[in-house]
């Protein structure tokens, strides 16, 4: 019986394909679940959209969560999310929602500033659409490992260059993408221009004192395990690395470019009276070194590759072998709460004081998942 070149055999195949295309879409579709956040009490939201109102109805109009202390001080503004490859960020803003009690002045969080990010992965990367973490409730947190960009669908499309419209600046055209590329954005640009827009209206209409953008970097690029400051926020940024180097965290203090534009140590200080600060943890999982790219060397940073490159001098962190996301996160909230230690020092009138962060030891001990909150509540 001839089976190949049959309509039976067309049929076949055409109804695998059909049958891979539906798992795929819907693998693919699970990427517009919203993550859920339970914050802890205290804690106002609204939308990015009350500070720019073009971005209502979008899909990039993100939450933003704030919550007053009882005394009078100063504005924190916590960023994450800013690159949804980078885990660690938006993890540490997620546990600033969920543990923090404000005691005084006022902390501002957004755990997902490029909303549209979490939306897809990048192509040809391979990474995990998904991390998650086990909670004391024997439950589990799901959180999306989305992209560095915004989700093409929303960027179609992408210039062959894109110019920086404050400053001229050329880079390649998917880079309109990058909302960390866009600042201080602009109301009728791009959607991620616009998102950046907002942000910097945000930190502008609240006079936010100090804006923390978090990040985390590959081990072999040399701005990691650092700390990037504006000229405005350099003697903070100093005291606090300062502070970070006696507890036994290594860190770096590099100075803002002042060629390099549309990133927030740049463009929020130059824009708005912020004193911005953008800090890197070390990831393998960002780095091109890396091997088999899954959520467990997003969540443990395990690589052997990276363990061969740093016996050859080649990385910029000290790696032994991992890179757990408990001592990445670890190292952004300790930096934190140095920082707003450091800002009530120099400027009294300003502080921020906040409870009910877990410490560095205490996630190296204890894990991630134990400081956050159960869903059901």
């Amino acid at each position: 019986m001839r089976i190949k070149g049959t309509p039976f055999t067309a049929i076949v195949l055409l109804l695998a394909a059909a049958g891979l295309a539906a798992i795929a879409g819907a693998s693919f579709m699970a990427m517009w679940n919203d993550d859920l956040f339970v914050p802890a009490p205290g804690f106002e939201k609204k939308m990015l959209s009350d500070w720019f109102d073009g971005l209502s109805g979008s899909p990039a109009d993100t939450p933003v969560y704030i919550q007053d202390g009882e005394a009078p001080g100063g504005t924190v503004l916590i960023l994450g999310g800013t690159h949804p490859t980078e885990p660690a960020s938006m993890v540490t803003a997620t546990l600033f929602l969920e543990r923090a009690r404000v005691d005084r002045g006022r902390l501002i969080v957004i755990p997902q500033a490029n909303l549209l990010g979490f939306t897809h992965n990048s192509p040809q990367e391979a990474h995990p659409q998904s991390i998650s973490f086990a909670t004391e409730d024997g439950g589990r947190r799901v959180f999306r490992y989305g992209s560095r960009l915004t989700n093409p669908i929303y960027e179609w499309p992408a210039p062959d260059i894109y110019i920086h419209p404050a400053s001229g600046q050329q880079l390649p055209g998917k880079e309109r993408g990058n909302i960390n590329r866009c600042y201080p954005g602009i109301p009728d640009g791009s959607v991620t221009e616009q998102a950046a827009y907002a942000i910097t209206e945000l930190i502008k209409r609240e006079r936010v004192d100090l804006s923390i953008d978090l990040h985390e970097a590959s081990p072999e690029y040399p701005v990691v395990n650092a700390i990037v400051a504006h000229e405005r926020s350099m003697e903070l940024a100093a005291m606090t690395t300062m502070d970070l180097e006696m507890a036994g965290i290594p860190m770096r203090l590099e100075p803002s470019p002042k060629n390099l534009r549309g990133l927030t140590h740049r463009e929020w200080g130059d824009y708005t009276d912020t004193m911005p600060v953008l800090m890197e943890a070390g990831n393998p999982v960002q780095g091109r070194l890396r091997g088999r790219t899954d959520e467990r060397l997003a969540l443990t940073g395990e690589d052997k590759a990276y363990v061969k490159a740093a016996a050859l001098g080649r990385l910029y962190i000290p790696y032994d072998g991992d890179q757990r996301i408990e001592y990445r996160v670890g190292r952004h909230t300790a930096s934190i709460m140095a920082f707003l230690e450091n800002l009530e020092l120099l400027f009294p009138d300003r502080g921020v004081r906040l409870e009910g962060i877990p410490t560095f030891d205490e996630l190296q001990e204890k894990g991630v998942g134990a400081f956050l909150n159960p869903l059901k509540m």
